[in-house]
């Protein structure tokens, strides 16, 4: 291989084919895209699209405000700057050249022009309303334009006029041409254009969502794109599809397992290509022998990749809008073969050059900046065994050790083992549990029943890990409670585990085994935050029904933690919203799409992007004088001092998360300087300073800049990035100082910008200072590795004692809480902010406003808006069916005592995960995922008892694996937004309804609430629920009667023969409350409950049609007629009892009429 990718004394490895990593190559200029606005120093625009000149040597860049602009040669020299395309039409697309000029495209507009910037024809066709791309045809006389519309254009190239419309069968989105024109529609396919004729001859289906990038070698035409999933976004794919233009058949894909985003095939040798993944990982494939390839690793995340004509340089850019030329040290730094220089308007100043001598310092040479990850700096979730803790000797064989005549000592075998039997002092996989889990409720409960004693029922996992010492472990002072926890499901599911093993105080943990439950302690850090959690209760429970809004879904946390008063939660519909959002799986911080990511640097990339979506939310909808923004902002200015001409502009800079900036202690260590403390580092970061190359209009020239950041205005909370992963390794020495944390800081802002920071005896000099603003550290999220064979994982350390509401609990000013998932503990101070580079070390520090402590906001209770409860929902349509009406505004308004009657059906999304182990057994290692497809709400009183208010069919959009039809009465099509028949609602509006109706003080009735309840993840207080299978059950009975069964004994109703139906279940439910509360004025309970447990065992506790249906048989038959036992007369049934039971059962109210044929549901006063 005649390129510098191509050498041949590197190491490789070889998985399912040969792969040789090939080192980096270096990189020879980087550069800022110069602002498009008029003077020059906005901020950096969005590059649109990248392309090499093949005849001069220039860098061709189009960014998303209509501006082209040029760079000569490898050193980037800005060339011509224009703007080219309307602004209001967004980015430029495509750029094709001939030597003539350059063409370029928007959305609306064709333009060309000679290399030097000037104009020679602009084409806005009323066709080109949504074009995307272009092609040469007739030898280079006419362009072919087509884009998302319907009509592709023929331009005449010497004219800009369109000559021809030609109707297009399908959207295009790219265009490469060889042998065909190939075309890439908008749904993943390939139309091949004959030349000529213009005639579609072949469709080929590459991909199932879209191509994202395609380029054509010889016959072969090589494409990389995405696919769908069965819920989210559509993914690129880990295989890059090879087509043979020849014979018109598709040849065996490429593997690339980073996901191929760009393709490029090297200009002289034409069976070779390179693939370009969006996290700088390129894999360079001989088409010929797919199965040797050579990777490079960039270490950046890109958005465009090219090769030059030459195949000498490779151009990146990345999400910065930075731009990158790698080339070979044994190559030119040339863009084509023939170098031509373009035109100069003016001579250049040469270079200074910098002779290197004995009368140079070497201080006068600059060191680099390393501006990304480096290879070599691994995260914690990589630890590999290199060796291990020696076995402790046998006491026996010790004491019977003997001298050898040559090496060493000897003893007898004391054979405690097997014949060649070694004990493993290892450890186990990565996923094995670090302690033995508790005992399941239900094993617990048994061992009550046969007698064990009270004593049992302390969890025995909490006994055994108060000892527990692990066998091999290599950080002998990690203790249990930092190891990786992990439910497990016994036979009655998620039910049967014991989480108050884990925690027993009342601060709620979050489950684990839920996608992206990486954030579970960033989301347990922010909750203890006064302020955030202040606005986003107050946000929720204004008047947003966004769909997408995390800011409400953080509410519903907040709020659903609080209420639990200790009991585990789950994020559930959080992390749902979260994870189908398409900007973050742009950003690579969901665990499906970057598994192997480092966990320090995920979560500060998503913390970044969460604090911007919930400000965003903020913004759209909340007065301006509440707004996140104002809270969270760190207001300051960045001052661009020019080093060539010391020109000066500024630019504002405001930021919602503040990297840590350390200095450097090797430095500082030969100057005998001491070591900083966390207030230099905190000051160092806030007056940021660096050096970057851009552009300067002063001196209209490319020097460098220098860059200095000056705080305005401070947050009201503060949050920083501890940066770690950025920083030099010196920076860990600093955190392993004890107290080097501190607890209280304070922050004075001088006139100018500069900025002081106290902490320690320093702070208490100053702290009452009116220009001393003090904060106090909320907590933080760590990373921790607590053993060798577990995967690293983040617990949180919060001081709740801040987010407290009462004063009282000032005494105990530090109450720290460890949040590792579900297993929450207190921790004393000095154990929450002690760091050990080894195995935690900090990732993300919140620090708040002092003022602010106790600052526990209720009043969003008081008057929130309830609109949305007298929205109709599902019930509007169809109207024919007469199920319900909503709530009547100024006639019903839910208060503490309006009871409703409820009920939910729900569908499976994701089946269960289970793993069969070497005995046979089998464990499960996720439950079925199930979403929520129908709620339905009755009144519980008044003249409309019985009658539903809410009847909502929930939408659904990512795929069902099962309606469970029978359970649910749900079918297929039903939660389907293009199929259904049914007035589909969005999950938030739906959820928001139980919400308020919850934060009204409403009662829920129903049967069986907890695990709906569960499964639509909010959690109502035991006080407003009213749940028949607790009202029918004694305290000493374990059997949990199911609601047919009570419906045919005290009701003598059959119900759920067919499909269930929410209604139906909700009406029985409400009816069997108000059943029992007969019985309890009457003074019959016990007596019921008794006869009940007594008949039950003749049906298995099932109705009589149901017992028999499954071939059982009654021996002696038990009805119940009006509340009187039949059998006491022989079983036998009289006329003037049918004809008393059919009256006692009809009752003036809706509630009492039940359900009739011809009727609907209910009989008036809805007719």
């Amino acid at each position: 291989m005649s390129t510098w990718f191509g050498s041949n004394n590197i190491e490789g490895c070889v998985c399912a084919h040969l792969q040789v990593l090939t080192p980096v190559p270096p990189q020879i200029q980087q550069l800022q895209l110069p602002a498009s606005d008029a003077d020059g120093y906005g901020p950096a625009p969005n590059i649109g699209v990248l392309a090499f000149d093949n005849h001069e040597e220039l860098l061709w860049v189009g960014d998303y405000h209509g501006r082209v602009t040029s760079f000569i040669g490898a050193q980037l020299e800005r060339y011509t700057s224009i703007r080219a395309h309307e602004e209001s039409e967004g980015q430029v697309l495509q750029f094709l050249f001939n030597e003539k000029g350059v063409v370029s495209i928007a959305s609306a507009s064709v333009h060309f022009m000679i290399r030097r910037g000037l104009t020679q024809w602009n084409t806005n066709h009323p066709s080109m309303r949504r074009i995307c791309c272009m092609t040469f045809i007739d030898r280079g006389a006419s362009l072919l334009v087509a884009g998302n519309q319907n009509v592709m254009l023929k331009v005449d190239t010497g004219k800009g006029q369109v000559v021809e419309e030609i109707v297009s069968r399908s959207e295009y989105t790219m265009m490469k041409h060889g042998r065909y024109i190939c075309a890439a529609t908008n749904s993943g396919s390939v139309d091949f254009f004959e030349p000529t004729t213009l005639n579609v001859v072949k469709t080929w289906q590459a991909h199932t969502a879209s191509i994202s990038d395609m380029e054509v070698s010889g016959n072969s035409l090589i494409t990389c794109g995405r696919s769908l999933r069965q819920h989210g976004p559509a993914m690129l794919e880990t295989f890059a599809k090879v087509y043979d233009m020849k014979t018109m058949h598709q040849l065996p894909p490429i593997p690339f397992p980073a996901a191929a985003a760009f393709v490029q095939v090297h200009p002289r040798l034409s069976n070779t290509c390179v693939l370009g993944a969006q996290n700088g990982q390129l894999q360079v494939v001989d088409l010929v022998n797919p199965n040797t390839s050579n990777m490079v690793v960039l270490g950046s995340f890109i958005t465009h990749f090219l090769m030059s004509p030459s195949g000498n340089i490779w151009a990146v850019a990345d999400q910065e809008n930075m731009i990158h030329l790698w080339g070979s040290p044994n190559k030119p730094p040339t863009f084509n073969d023939v170098v031509q220089m373009p035109e100069y308007a003016d001579d250049i100043e040469p270079v200074q050059h910098i002779s290197i001598d004995e009368d140079v310092p070497f201080s006068t040479i600059g060191m680099p900046y390393y501006r990304e990850r480096l290879l070599s700096a691994w995260g914690n979730e990589q630890p590999w065994e290199v060796g291990y803790l020696l076995p402790k000797l046998d006491s026996d064989v010790e004491k019977s050790l003997r001298a050898s005549a040559g090496f060493g000592r000897f003893a007898p075998n004391p054979e405690k083992g097997l014949r060649n039997q070694a004990n493993r002092t290892r450890l186990g996989d990565a996923d094995a549990a670090a302690f033995p889990n508790p005992k399941f409720l239900s094993e617990k409960a048994k061992e009550l029943e046969n007698g064990h004693g009270e004593d049992r029922r302390i969890s025995d996992a909490a006994e055994a890990l108060a000892g527990l010492s692990f066998s091999g472990a290599t950080r002998e002072d990690v203790h249990w409670y930092y190891m990786n926890v992990k439910i497990k499901y016994g036979k009655y599911g998620v039910a049967d585990f014991d989480f108050r093993a884990y925690n027993n105080t009342t601060y709620s943990g979050l489950e684990t085994d839920i996608s992206n439950s990486y954030l579970n302690p960033l989301l347990q850090l922010i909750k203890y935050t006064p302020i955030i959690r202040n606005q986003a209760l107050h946000h929720v429970a204004g008047s947003c029904l966004d769909e997408d809004c995390l800011l409400c879904e953080l509410g519903f946390l907040c709020d659903m933690l609080e209420k639990a008063g200790g009991e585990v939660c789950q994020a559930a519909n959080f992390l749902k919203i979260f994870g189908s959002n398409a900007e973050a799986a742009s950003l690579n911080i969901l665990e499906d799409q970057a598994p192997q990511s480092s966990l320090d640097v995920r979560l500060s990339a998503a913390n970044r992007f969460f604090l911007n979506k919930i400000t965003q939310n903020s913004r759209k909808f909340d007065p301006p004088e509440f707004s996140l923004d104002r809270l969270l902002t760190l207001n300051a200015q960045m001052t661009m001092r020019c080093l060539n001409c010391h020109n000066e502009t500024f630019r504002r800079a405001p930021s919602l998360m503040m990297d840590l900036i350390y200095p450097d202690l090797h430095a500082a260590t030969r100057g005998r300087a001491p070591a900083p403390r966390f207030a230099d580092v905190l000051k160092m970061s806030f007056s940021a300073s660096s050096q970057s190359k851009g552009y300067c209009k002063h001196c209209r020239r490319y020097p460098q800049l220098s860059n200095r950041r000056a705080v305005i205005e401070l947050p009201s909370v503060l949050v920083l990035d501890a940066a770690l992963d950025r920083s030099p390794k010196s920076s860990v020495q600093l955190w392993s100082n004890a107290g080097w944390l501190p607890e209280e800081i304070g922050i004075t802002i001088h006139p100018g910008g500069d900025i002081v920071c106290h902490e320690g005896d320093n702070l208490q000099r100053f702290r009452h200072h009116h220009n001393v603003i003090l904060y106090e550290l909320v907590g933080l999220v760590a990373d921790v590795s607590s053993m060798q064979g577990q995967k690293s994982h983040l617990v949180s350390f919060v001081n709740v004692a801040i987010s407290e509401p009462l004063p009282q609990y000032e005494a105990e000013r530090n109450n720290w809480h460890l949040f590792n998932d579900f297993l929450v503990r207190k921790v004393d101070k000095q154990e929450a902010l002690r760091f050990v580079p080894s195995w935690k070390m900090p990732v993300v520090l919140s620090y708040q406003m002092k003022a602010y402590r106790h600052a526990v906001d209720h009043t969003w209770k008081s008057n929130p808006d309830i609109t949305c409860l007298y929205n109709e929902g599902s019930l509007k349509y169809p109207r024919n069916n007469d199920i319900g009406f909503a709530l009547r505004p100024g006639l019903e308004i839910p208060q503490p005592g309006f009871h409703l009657a409820i009920d939910a059906e729900f569908v499976s999304l994701e089946q269960e995960e289970i793993e069969i182990k070497i005995d046979g057994t089998i464990e499960v290692i996720r439950p079925v995922r199930q979403g929520t497809g129908r709620i339905s709400a009755l009144r519980g009183s008044g003249l409309d008892e019985g009658i539903p208010f809410i009847d909502d069919y929930i939408k659904i959009d990512e795929p069902i694996v099962d309606h469970l039809t029978q359970f649910s009465g749900l079918s297929a099509g039903d939660l389907d937004p293009r199929r259904s028949t049914h007035a589909l609602q969005p999950l938030k509006i739906a959820y928001k309804k139980l919400w308020l109706l919850l934060n009204l003080g409403c009662t829920f009735v129903g049967h069986g609430l907890a695990s709906d309840f569960r499964t639509i993840n909010i959690h109502i207080p035991k006080s407003q629920i009213v749940d028949t299978v607790t009202l029918f059950r004694p305290p000493n009975e374990k059997r949990r009667l199911s609601l047919r069964f009570l419906a045919w004994y005290f009701l003598e109703e059959e119900i759920q023969t067919g499909n269930h139906d929410s209604i139906v279940d909700a009406l029985t439910a409400l009816r069997l409350w108000r059943k029992h509360q007969e019985f309890v004025e009457t003074g019959v309970l016990d007596q019921k409950l008794m006869e009940i447990y007594r008949d039950g065992p003749n049906t298995a506790f099932k109705p009589p049609a149901e017992f028999e249906a499954q071939g059982g048989k009654i021996g002696r038959s038990r009805r119940r007629i009006g509340g009187t036992d039949n059998s006491l007369l022989g079983g036998r049934m009289t006329p003037e009892m049918q004809v008393e039971s059919v009256a006692s059962s009809a009752v003036g109210t809706p509630m009492g009429k039940g359900r009739r044929e011809g009727e609907g549901y209910f009989g008036s006063p809805l007719k």
